[in-house]
């Protein structure tokens, strides 16, 4: 079964188990951080993560960093869990039972935000 170095996703390993299917695990990619240090990371408003590497990427590019008001949104509860666990604050997350995509989610946020003024 091809996956990554790093953390991956647990339910399809646990379905072949579960359906007693002999496999193997084999690493065939390493995701790696690019260095992003020379972006000034306050200028942006919103930061939008798809997997716990990128939480990873973002303190390994601004070991510094505080969220502030910065808008924290992520796809998937791996995600989700990685921003908690670094002790941000997830402000959109997706999917949901409303927002199937992160497009949908960022939209309803900011929307809801629009009916506050």
């Amino acid at each position: 079964m091809p996956c990554a170095k790093e953390q991956h996703k647990q339910d399809i390993f646990k379905q072949l188990e579960d359906n007693k299917i002999k496999y193997t695990k084999a690493i065939i990619y390493k995701s790696v951080n690019n260095d992003l240090s020379h972006i000034d990371i306050k200028k942006y408003d919103m930061l939008v993560f798809f997997s716990p590497s990128g939480i990873a990427s973002l303190f390994s590019n601004f070991p510094d960093f505080k969220q502030g008001n910065a808008i924290i949104a992520a796809f998937g509860p791996t995600t989700h869990k990685a921003i908690k666990e670094a002790g941000l604050r997830l402000d959109i997350s997706a999917p949901n039972t409303n927002a199937p995509s992160m497009t949908m989610a960022i939209e309803q946020y900011l929307r809801k935000l629009d009916k506050k003024k």
